[in-house]
């Protein structure tokens, strides 16, 4: 038991009396990624659809997507950087404003070019939702609470993924597919007034209490230097490393579910544009406890004397264990058997994801945070693009997920193999500065 991880009654007292403006921030941040997954996620719901009218190949949708996840790569980099530069507030602004453009302008699309161009657009603005979430998050919580806010945030992604069934039929039956990306696309705009009018940094923030701003910034300030950290020094670290290593891993196991469980069910179970929303949404609610009960985890057990690495890696092991029945989804002989075996999957994924996220903000200093995660993100999204091929060739070639599930399954163990190998003792960068 460290001294760091037990909160006395006294550090519970104070928390209570600071106050909760950060938890409406981490609001703010939820309902960003509910809407960062409307938008990407439409494209997976309309695939039947978009492919009964355009004719397109197994191959063809998952070149569709690769480019989406082409600008995802490179866009996670770049908007790493520049948010740590131009700070949360403009950085995800600017984003937001990006995506939304490329969003609605699916609805003029016609071709599988002009879906390609716009799901490269598209996948540079959804880069900077995870970079400057977390960057806000690490701004706004202290340690002990930011596997749960990063949970609460992650959670947002579920909720975005049951939505989206629920709507985009809708609108697509009564007037077309282009209104799932035109209505959509309203709420981002919406959001966009309400960030720029309500999130500061905690020393900017007028309404924020000196009780509350205290606890923020409670941590060990040797821990919390806001020395910069270019790309080329972060790269020489081993913990950079693990990030991104865990981040290739499970991150396309993730986009495989977004883009192409709709298809999974229609496939598998004769289900359509009508009928497979309520599996879907029973999935990504389950995948909501996953996400928040991660981070609640990791939190109580440090709360009960873990040291900060147990209980980081102790949760990671429990998600990794519980994905492994997928191995068998394609095989379950009804729908809700099988909406149950990938909810828990995709639970699991969630909730190893909500502490993966948190590693960038537990061991390097604020000012890196977002380059770390950009970089992370980047290698993630290439694992993605050789997972969409790999699907792609998998269903024109074979018809059958059995194979993908298999890798869906093993890879969150191995992922947590590899971290725990370059960070044994998961402690804070000794920084050159």
């Amino acid at each position: 038991m460290t001294i760091d991880a037990t909160r006395t009654a006294a550090e519970q007292a104070a928390m209570a009396k600071a106050g909760y403006r950060r938890w409406v921030i981490c609001g703010l941040l939820f309902s960003a990624a509910i809407i960062n997954y409307i938008d990407r996620q439409i494209i997976g719901v309309l695939k039947p659809t978009l492919q009964a009218e355009f004719g397109w190949s197994e191959m063809t949708y998952a070149d569709i997507v690769f480019w989406f996840q082409t600008a995802y790569a490179l866009g996670y980099l770049v908007f790493g950087a520049i948010i740590d530069r131009i700070g949360a507030r403009l950085g995800f602004g600017f984003a937001v404003i990006i995506w939304t453009i490329a969003h609605m302008g699916h609805a003029a699309c016609s071709s599988v070019v002009h879906f390609m161009i716009a799901r490269f657009a598209l996948g540079i603005g959804e880069s900077g939702n995870f970079p400057a979430g977390l960057k806000s998050i690490a701004e706004w919580f202290p340690k002990r609470e930011r596997a749960f806010a990063t949970g609460i945030f992650n959670a947002g992604t579920n909720v975005g993924a049951v939505v989206t069934p629920m709507i985009v039929p809708v609108l697509t039956l009564t007037w077309g597919w282009q209104s799932a990306f035109i209505v959509t696309g309203l709420l981002s705009v919406v959001w966009i007034v309400v960030w720029f009018a309500f999130y500061r940094t905690p020393a900017e923030d007028k309404h924020l209490s000196d009780a509350e701003r205290a606890y923020i910034l409670s941590d060990p300030p040797d821990t919390e230097a806001q020395t910069k950290m270019p790309w080329t020094q972060l790269l020489r670290y081993k913990e950079t490393w693990a990030y991104a290593a865990g981040k290739f891993l499970i991150d396309p196991i993730w986009w495989m579910f977004l883009f192409w469980l709709p298809d999974f069910l229609a496939k598998t179970y004769s289900l359509d544009l009508k009928t497979f929303g309520p599996p879907l949404i029973v999935i990504y609610l389950i995948s909501d406890v996953g996400s928040i009960g991660g981070g609640w985890a990791s939190s109580k057990l440090m709360a009960r004397g873990f040291s900060l690495n147990a209980a980081r890696k102790i949760t990671m092991l429990i998600c990794a264990l519980m994905v492994l029945p997928v191995m068998f989804a394609q095989y379950a002989d009804n729908v809700w058997l099988a909406v149950l075996i990938i909810g828990l999957a995709t639970a699991a994924h969630q909730g190893f994801s909500a502490n993966l996220y948190t590693l960038p903000s537990d061991v390097f200093p604020r000012a890196a945070v977002a380059s770390v995660v950009g970089i992370g993100g980047t290698v993630g999204a290439i694992g993605g693009m050789l997972m969409t091929k790999y699907v792609g060739y998998v269903l024109e070639m074979i018809g059958s997920y059995t194979p993908i599930f298999v890798v869906a399954g093993l890879v969150y163990l191995l992922a947590l193999f590899v971290v725990h190998t370059l960070m044994p003792r998961y402690e804070p960068v000794k920084t050159d500065g």
